[in-house]
């Protein structure tokens, strides 16, 4: 197998309908096993998860995968700012960078998703015309509604801290967006549509049709899937989606304000490719 450290990666702008794209290409080594397009977290937790990032294409390159992580629009070195994206933007986003792996080497790609990044991933799967080759989903979203309301409890956090009130809650806050006023939080202006995209999404819409790997990390070993996870993928498998779940011991490393790795989760994930059968 070839050394991960020693990967070749490509660094490039993606022009897409919507602007362009910052992208890192892990070409794979020796013959081809593969495509993956990377799709991030959402806000803080991509930054907080970029050492993992590119820890995973590193190691999947080696292993003659080849990989694109996209930085979406809005986030990190892309185009555009993180106040102007649209949910259906970052699909046009992912779709564009799948459509570019899989010119280059001329094989249907799959998707590598974290947390919000694996319910676009879902989205992305459900939708298009083409089925992605697979899914690997490590700790996914499954419900939007529910990771927003925590994110809009972040604002309200940050206003108690400043010695203010709830303000109504995050009710108050769904209002506020409803009524097409733009909330910062976090330091991320959040814009109406993206808003509305996000509380939209739900992973239990339709089984995407391909084989799925989802990962979830836990802090102890043994521990089960939370039940919501559970019903997502049981719901998965009664629509006839291949669906095998992985638990994973390991810190979450998505929102760990020093940067943590998780080498299980990266063994466990290498383990799966392996095995193209799995």
């Amino acid at each position: 197998m070839s050394d991960p450290a020693h990967a070749r990666a490509d660094a490039f702008f993606l022009d897409t309908p919507d602007g362009t794209r910052f992208c890192m290409y892990h070409a794979p080594s020796g013959e081809c096993r593969g495509a993956l397009v990377y799709v991030h977290p959402f806000a803080e937790e991509m930054n907080r998860s970029r050492r993992m990032a590119a820890l995973g294409a590193r190691a999947l390159a080696a292993q003659g995968v080849g990989v694109l992580l996209i930085d979406l629009h809005g986030c990190g070195d892309s185009a555009g700012d993180f106040g102007d994206a649209t949910w259906d933007g970052w699909l046009r986003d992912i779709a564009a960078a799948r459509a570019w792996i899989e010119q280059r080497l001329e094989r249907t790609a799959g998707l590598w998703g974290l947390r919000v990044g694996a319910l676009l991933a879902v989205l992305h799967a459900q939708r298009a015309p083409v089925a992605p080759e697979r899914l690997l989903l490590w700790q996914p979203v499954t419900n939007g509604a529910g990771y927003l309301n925590g994110f809009l409890r972040l604002r309200l956090a940050g206003e108690l801290l400043a010695g203010g009130s709830d303000s109504g809650g995050t009710e108050a806050l769904r209002e506020a967006l409803a009524a097409g006023e733009s909330l910062e939080i976090a330091g991320y202006t959040l814009n109406p549509q993206l808003a509305a995209g996000l509380d939209a999404a739900d992973a239990r819409a339709l089984g995407p049709r391909c084989p799925i790997h989802w990962f979830e990390v836990t802090a102890a070993a043994g521990r089960p899937l939370p039940p919501a996870a559970v019903r997502v993928a049981d719901t998965w498998r009664l629509q006839g989606s291949r669906v095998d779940v992985h638990p994973v011991q390991g810190p979450q490393f998505w929102t760990a304000p020093e940067t943590v790795d998780c080498p299980a989760l990266l063994a466990l994930t290498l383990a799966c490719l392996e095995n193209r059968d799995a």
